[in-house]
């Protein structure tokens, strides 16, 4: 018997997970970031590379969300995950402080560190991202994708407010403590907030004992690839986190090099580029939720996020090409561009097309019946993954590499940047085209279809 769809309280609890796991990701990405470079004088390579090693492990998200569909319930997935997390987190800070000693030691521990702290995140994330999508009703689920997103922004927010705070002075040991608290804290509200929330089935059907079993995972992942939406919605999902993920390193170098912005004041244009992302997550939540619906001349229109919230995607896929554009016109004009409404026009785009996006995951993770959720999910993760670990080093490779080919002064710099911000511009315009295109021809499978592979 499948559970009742969640309320508000039992999204907003979800929501919480999702804050706890941005909270000790901040951790790995962001902090230990900057005490390798600053505090250990190691080379930015170091800690670029095992982020991006850590979203190269991520790529084992199908395999944790098939996991997961073929238990009976996501909540040991989601609390495993955590741990594992957690754990790869506090590894990965004590490894950081092994950096003052014999370094191959410490590099060796790190990408330890850095495979557990991906292994974490596929299997918690995606485990999420299915139990919400199988538990949450339809009407709901952009408003739902959007409060689950914006708490996990704000969970990062405050996670680094506190430690930055708590780090001041900066030693070893308390760097240590600060960790161990943040991870502790995370992993107890993840247990508290999942508790009793996925109920006896978790929204999945046909899961209890002597039912027949799932799929073995590469019949399941080829009969999902099989699905031409699901296929196209995966392309999609790469191109467009392709050109969201290749700005992430070099807006702040982008407004030091052309604008002589301070890193103070990179720093608080950074800040008004995130304030613009919760500005159109929030106005995707509040107009997916009130004028997303499922309909078309009076009919269900089933597997798919309907034509309005396609919209938003498109939309959003048209203004971050836009801005970008202007990004790229302002790296030729210099001093004198109102950059930070540029900017502020990048991050709102972006985080209409982002959160739409995601809302559409929601609503496609159960084509072709219930208990296909998680395989799902880690597709499209994996997908994601993968773009933003091509991405950031993509973008900051093309800077380096055409500032050398173009002479490597000021102008070159500009030059550098304005050829990659309008590259980004295409992609968005090429993910524009491939969403418009996402529900053209494509009939669902057959529920019984995607059975015969069990």
């Amino acid at each position: 018997m499948t559970a009742p769809p969640l309320g508000w309280a039992g999204i907003a609890r979800l929501g919480l997970v999702q804050s706890a796991l941005g909270a000790v990701v901040m951790l790995s990405s962001s902090l230990l970031n900057r005490i390798m470079v600053v505090e250990y004088s190691q080379a930015a390579a170091l800690p670029a590379g095992l982020v991006a090693f850590h979203y190269g492990v991520q790529l084992s998200r199908p395999k944790w969300g098939h996991g997961s569909d073929a238990g009976w319930r996501r909540t040991p997935w989601i609390i495993g995950g955590m741990a594992m997390l957690g754990s790869g987190g506090l590894l990965a800070t004590q490894a950081t402080t092994m950096l003052g000693g014999p370094y191959w030691t410490a590099f060796g521990v790190l990408v330890l560190a850095y495979a557990m702290i991906g292994i974490g995140v596929g299997a918690c994330g995606t485990s999420l991202l299915a139990l919400l999508a199988s538990r949450t009703a339809e009407s709901r689920r952009p408003a739902a994708a959007s409060l689950t997103w914006i708490m996990m922004i704000v969970g990062i927010i405050i996670a680094a407010g506190v430690s930055g705070q708590l780090l001041d002075p900066w030693s070893p040991q308390r760097m240590r403590l600060v960790a161990a608290g943040l991870v502790s804290c995370a992993f107890v509200v993840t247990c508290l907030a999942v508790w009793g929330v996925e109920g006896n089935t978790g929204g999945k059907a046909d899961t209890a004992p002597g039912s027949a079993a799932p799929a073995a995972f590469g019949p399941a992942i080829r009969g999902i690839w099989a699905d031409p939406l699901t296929r196209l919605f995966t392309i999609f999902v790469f191109f467009s986190m392709l050109a969201y993920s290749m700005q992430d390193l070099i807006l702040e170098p982008f407004a030091g090099l052309v604008f002589g912005m301070t890193p103070g004041q990179s720093t608080s244009l950074s800040g008004v580029q995130h304030m613009g992302v919760l500005a159109g997550m929030i106005l995707v939540g509040v107009g997916g939720h009130g004028f997303g619906g499922r309909s078309v001349k009076g009919r269900s229109v089933k597997g798919w996020a309907g034509p309005r919230l396609k919209r938003w995607i498109v939309g959003g896929c048209i203004g971050s090409a836009l801005a970008l554009a202007l990004l790229a016109a302002a790296a030729s004009a210099g001093p004198g561009w109102p950059l930070q409404a540029t900017v502020a026009l990048l991050g709102f785009a972006n985080g209409v097309f982002a959160v739409a996006a995601i809302g559409s995951m929601l609503e496609l993770a159960g084509r072709g019946g219930p208990g296909h959720e998680g395989i799902r999910m880690g597709l499209w993760g994996a997908s994601q993954a993968a773009a933003f670990g091509i991405g950031g080093f993509a973008g900051a490779y093309a800077v380096d590499w055409g500032r050398r080919l173009l002479g490597g002064n000021e102008d070159a710099g500009g030059a550098a940047f304005s050829l990659v911000f309008a590259v980004e511009a295409g992609m968005f315009l090429i993910a524009a085209v491939i969403a418009l295109r996402l529900n053209e021809g494509m009939a669902e499978p057959a529920v019984a279809k995607m059975e015969a592979l069990a």
